[in-house]
């Protein structure tokens, strides 16, 4: 009872997929859900309100934020739509983009910048929190804390909605949302509010001026991927990072350069997992309320190579920065240079969407060197084509190696981090104790296993497993439910651990 006190109250309260008073929220929203959902206009409402409540508790006053927002967009977008002059439409596209832009720019890279310039020159600048000293002057107290900024959750994800909507409707390819509440739940809706996928509002508005109908199909589905998606973060990548993965990157120099390697490859395992796994409650969330949200993901680790991978890989992300920076720069349509100057730049911007950090811009360099060597390789290779078993299995082993090697600069907290890692593989890898460090992570090892076996099964063999379960009476439905949700609070080892994205 005092937890859902807590919940029901305006105390700022964290609402994640993994922890129970999420559950408890969408429980209490589905029912309301179930008695305004054959009206369209009050579900938008009712929908729209619970995904800020949501937003409130999980992101405090940041909601104010994504309100101002909501606002300076919505109304961009009706200025580029019903302006005859084309000045005025490049004009109010810019400002939206470069408004957003700014405020990512604000909260998410103003340490960077800073502490870049003062190594660059010596200074010693501080930051300080603009906007918070303003309130504060409003105020007339210290209400906020100046000295820090914050990032609000989400907001590279909610940024890029905005900066595609504005530009779909510039190019005519969107029509406005009929009204500024759909936009406001096009942007807030609260499953994919957080972490994603990036959804275009040419896919998500048309769905809210059509009745909601949800099959058994449907509903069988967004259950199978919720059990899903909790089974590959909480089962699996929370494991891997609590028990193996924290533990060596936490204290680099007291592990042996196969622990090293075994960590990273564990890694790859547990953010795709981790990640995906979000994505997978949030499609499921979306089709129980009638949503179809795209996939994000398609078994990125089947890829036969970088350019494959990134086609299956943050599949929205990918998508926007191809169509918003990629085509825009010139695409392909300017030559070879070009062609290879723009993908760099895509993939250099697109690390450090990631991160604000050098980190993540060496980390998007290399992707993208990789596809540029990919490019070139692909014209001479004698096995481009291949479908020889064994070379297609090295394909997937070489990339998946590759993409691994290049999330060493992804996951350390700094390059004194790197720095360790290769260290410790060149000089201390220790080969005398690997069979030791096996057995005493034969768990870990058994997990990350696991992760990828069920990542490599064939297609066929997924789908029917899903549509055993659609087709199963609602008694067994529930009964496995159970089991899968009782097995996985079971593995819990430790207090919950943060989704990986969050920090992004």
């Amino acid at each position: 009872m005092e937890r859902l006190l807590d919940l029901l109250s305006f105390k700022s309260l964290a609402l994640v997929f993994t922890g129970a008073d999420f559950w408890i929220f969408f429980l209490l929203v589905y029912i309301g859900f179930a008695a305004v959902n054959r009206h369209k206009t009050m579900r938008t409402m009712y929908l729209l309100g619970a995904s800020w409540f949501f937003y409130y508790k999980t992101g405090g006053s940041f909601l104010a934020l994504l309100a101002l927002s909501t606002t300076v967009s919505y109304l961009l977008g009706l200025l580029i739509h019903r302006s005859p002059s084309q000045f005025v439409r490049k004009a109010s596209v810019a400002t939206g983009i470069i408004f957003h832009l700014f405020m990512l720019g604000y909260y998410k890279y103003s340490y960077f910048v800073v502490s870049s310039i003062n190594d660059l020159f010596g200074t010693t600048y501080k930051v300080v929190d603009h906007f918070a000293q303003f309130a504060n002057q409003l105020k007339g107290d210290q209400t906020f804390n100046v000295t820090d900024i914050l990032l609000p959750l989400g907001i590279s994800f909610f940024t890029f909605k905005i900066i595609s909507y504005l530009v779909d409707i510039y190019r005519r390819e969107l029509e406005p949302a009929k009204n500024i509440f759909d936009y406001g739940l096009y942007l807030a809706f609260f499953p994919s509010l957080i972490m994603g996928p990036i959804t275009r509002a040419g896919d998500f508005l048309p769905q809210l001026y059509n009745p909601t109908e949800i099959t058994r199909q449907q509903f069988g589905h967004g259950v199978w991927m919720i059990l899903k998606g909790l089974f590959k973060k909480m089962f699996i990548a929370d494991y891997l990072t609590v028990n193996f993965i924290d533990r060596v990157f936490d204290n680099p120099h007291t592990y042996t350069g196969f622990e090293h390697v075994a960590a990273i490859f564990s890694y790859s395992i547990q953010i795709y997992c981790d990640f995906s796994g979000y994505t997978d409650i949030a499609i499921g969330l979306a089709l129980l309320m009638g949503f179809v949200l795209k996939d994000n993901f398609n078994s990125p680790y089947k890829a036969l190579n970088v350019a494959d991978f990134w086609r299956r890989w943050h599949i929205s992300l990918s998508s926007f920065l191809r169509d918003y920076l990629y085509i825009p720069l010139g695409g392909n349509r300017h030559g070879k240079v070009r062609t290879e100057v723009n993908l760099m730049i895509t993939m250099l911007l697109g690390g450090l969407w990631h991160g604000a950090s050098w980190q993540f811009v060496i980390w998007g360099g290399l992707n993208g060197l990789g596809l540029l060597v990919y490019k070139n390789w692909k014209k001479i290779s004698p096995w481009e084509k291949s479908n020889n078993w064994l070379v297609i299995a090295w394909k997937v082993l070489l990339t998946f190696t590759f993409i691994t090697f290049t999330r060493i600069f992804f996951r350390s907290d700094t390059m004194e981090g790197v720095e360790t890692f290769f260290h410790q593989v060149a000089n201390n890898f220790a080969w005398e104790l690997i069979p030791k460090v096996i057995w005493s992570y034969k768990w870990v090892f058994a997990v990350a296993a696991l992760g990828l076996i069920l990542h490599w099964l064939p297609y066929s063999w997924k789908g029917k497993a899903e549509q055993t379960f659609i087709d199963a009476p609602a008694s067994l439905q529930v009964a496995f439910s159970v089991f899968v949700v009782f097995v996985i609070y079971q593995s819990v080892s430790a207090d919950m651990v943060p989704f990986i994205y969050l920090q992004f």
